[in-house]
């Protein structure tokens, strides 16, 4: 078994700036898991945002905490604490906090090995 807590070294020391606009850190990734990408977690400070992007993965963003626009596509929704969010592979996506708090968002990635 193991066990990642999010304040441990192992994932605090992959933080990095995804797209240009949240913190980001792995939280498990390819060096522990076997079939999934990766979980990590990303913070989002108002007014920023995830840029729109394109990932060869299938991915979910999980709405830990506040809100924000999401685009898939051509498609734009807001999205709230406790939201889910596919994103089929290859699909452009970006993520903008349009709220007045931090944006919490987890992100699972499934690779098509």
């Amino acid at each position: 078994m193991i066990v990642r807590n999010i304040n441990d070294k192992e994932v605090l020391d992959t933080t990095y700036i995804a797209h240009g606009g949240a913190i980001a850190q792995m939280i498990l990734d390819r060096r522990t898991l076997q079939e999934i990408g990766f979980l990590a977690i990303a913070r989002l400070d108002p007014g920023k945002e995830i840029e729109a992007h394109v990932d060869p993965m299938e991915e979910i963003y999980f709405i830990a905490d506040g809100s924000a626009e999401m685009r898939v596509d051509d498609e734009k929704r807001q999205v709230t604490a406790g939201d889910a969010v596919w994103i089929p592979a290859g699909s452009v996506h970006a993520l903008l906090n349009n709220g007045d708090q931090e944006c919490t968002i987890l992100v699972v990635a499934s690779p098509a090995w």
